[in-house]
C-alpha cells in the first residue's frame, strides 16, 4: 500500500497550493482520509480530514482557507489551499484510515511521503 503526495512547492504570500494524495494497493472509500503538516523540530499536527461519507473537519489556523475532497474514482485526496501564509510553510503530508478519531496523528495507519510547502512574504 502506497500514498503518493505531490503538488508542495514555492508560493508567494496570498497564493494558492493544490495538493494530491494518490492512494495505491488498497481501497479507502470507506475510511477516513487527511492532511497533516510537520515544521522541523516540531510535531506533526493535523490540517483537514475527510470521512467515508464526505464529512470535513479541519483544525482551527485553516478559517475557510483550505478545502479537503476525495476523488473516489482516483482513489485520492486533495488539499486545495488558498490565502497561503509563511506561517503554513512546511511538509504536508496525507494519511489514510483511522478507526478511531480524526485529528491524532497516530491513529492512522497509511502515510505518504511528504510535500514541501514553501510560502514566502
Amino acid at each position: 500500500v502506497q500514498l503518493q503526495a505531490s503538488g508542495g512547492g514555492l508560493v508567494q504570500a496570498g497564493g494558492s497550493l493544490r495538493l494530491s494524495c494518490a492512494a495505491s494497493g488498497r481501497t479507502f472509500s470507506r475510511n477516513v482520509m487527511a492532511w497533516f503538516r510537520q515544521v522541523s523540530g516540531k510535531e506533526r499536527e493535523f490540517v483537514a480530514a475527510i470521512t467515508a461519507g464526505a464529512s470535513t473537519l479541519y483544525a482551527e489556523f485553516v478559517n475557510g482557507r483550505f478545502r479537503i475532497s476525495r476523488d473516489v474514482t482516483k482513489n485520492a485526496v486533495n488539499l486545495q489551499m488558498n490565502s497561503l501564509k509563511p506561517e503554513d510553510s512546511a511538509v504536508y503530508y496525507c494519511a489514510a484510515d483511522s478507526p478511531v478519531g480524526p485529528v491524532t496523528a497516530p491513529n492512522y495507519a497509511y502515510w505518504g511521503q511528504g510535500t514541501q510547502v514553501t510560502v514566502s512574504s
